[in-house]
């Protein structure tokens, strides 16, 4: 990658389209004979929802996840040959949004069953059993109601689904007693076809699976277990700017608070990058850049708009204003630094501010 400045922005945000390629192919290959489809809520995890739904629909998925009928619509635009679901189901007022865009709901309740049976008889829909996430879905007294009560009748229910709450941490308890709990719900419904593993649950086994994968933070480069090493490629790299650098000749404090004292001889660069761009504030004097091959300390607080690096030990000649310090990518681990300012990798993604200067390679074809 090129090092010079980007005007207008924080710096560059690159999605490596290839690598999300590969990922959602490895993961599919694991899941098989389960279907994958992708979930790309929230703008694609933050990555831009465009360009990664048609590269996804090009690479031969065919199910999609979003988690509103505004951003089923949305998409809807994208992947026009697709099958788009909605997480929260069916809103009073929202039928006719749902069955203009040929969106299918994912019914949670009771209420949302009725709903949408009024509204779009014979239609396409999922059902949720909620197993032990107290979110969404059907508690097991309302799976009884809905079986007695025959309240599917007339609705073509293509999956029944649940969702884990541990399947992310393999030797949980939880999540065997979630199967068993589905499973023995789902018999109280018309036979359909079941969803009930993310990420994670694609490579727990067989039984998490069901007949189709939900796939989310994996696709997107994120480990989908709390602990080890993630098997996934990273997609996302960015890389901020360097707008000046300090040569320190006495003893200074830096940023806000004074919480960093520089030693004389210490070289410092500030990165116009802060919070505002999805940089956690909690990476003050903790999160690290790479530049030139050498890691670089995040010294100081993480303000607004810029943070300071300590590049001493980085190549003079790469250290200058207009370089490019990577922030997150192949050398600086997505979960390494969701570790480091105490979240997920989910909250990184989708934090990532719209300052940045987005590219995707090798290209968006859309």
């Amino acid at each position: 990658m090129s090092t010079h400045t980007i005007p207008g922005g924080p710096g560059r945000l690159t999605v490596d389209l290839d690598a999300l390629a590969r990922n959602f192919h490895s993961l599919s290959t694991t899941a098989a004979p389960a279907e994958c489809g992708a979930v790309i809520k929230a703008n694609a995890y933050g990555l831009g929802v465009g360009p990664v739904a048609r590269r996804l629909f090009g690479e031969g998925c065919r199910r999609f996840f979003a988690a509103s009928a505004g951003e089923g619509v949305e998409l809807r635009g994208m992947v026009p040959e697709s099958a788009i679901y909605v997480f929260e189901g069916v809103r009073a007022g929202q039928e006719q949004v749902l069955l203009a865009a040929d969106l299918i709901p994912v019914l949670n309740s009771i209420e949302q069953i009725r709903r949408w049976k009024g509204a779009a008889p014979g239609k396409a829909a999922v059902v949720h059993i909620d197993t032990g996430m107290s979110r969404l879905g059907l508690s097991a007294a309302d799976v009884g109601q809905v079986s007695t009560e025959k309240l599917l009748e007339g609705l073509e229910i293509e999956y029944v689904i649940t969702h884990l709450a541990c399947a992310d941490e393999p030797s949980h308890r939880l999540t065997a007693e979630q199967l068993e709990r589905f499973d023995a719900l789902r018999r109280q419904l018309p036979d359909a076809k079941t969803s009930i593993g993310s990420s994670p649950g694609v490579l727990l086994g067989a039984a998490s699976r069901g007949d189709l994968v939900r796939l989310g933070i994996a696709l997107y480069g994120g480990n989908p277990f709390v602990s080890g090493d993630s098997p996934m490629e990273p997609v996302v790299t960015i890389e901020g700017v360097i707008l000046q650098i300090r040569e320190v000749t006495e003893r200074v404090t830096v940023g806000y608070g004074a919480t960093y004292t520089a030693a004389p001889g210490a070289r410092l660069a500030t990165v116009g990058v802060g919070y505002a761009d999805g940089y956690p504030r909690a990476l003050s004097n903790c999160g690290v850049g790479w530049l030139a091959g050498t890691k670089v300390p995040v010294v100081g607080r993480v303000s607004m708009d810029l943070i300071t690096l300590d590049v001493t030990a980085a190549p003079a000649q790469q250290a200058q204003p207009g370089g490019l310090v990577e922030l997150l990518g192949p050398n600086v681990l997505l979960d390494d630094v969701a570790r480091a300012a105490g979240t997920i990798s989910y909250e990184i993604l989708t934090g990532l501010g719209r300052r940045w200067e987005r590219r995707y390679e090798p290209g968006d074809a859309g």
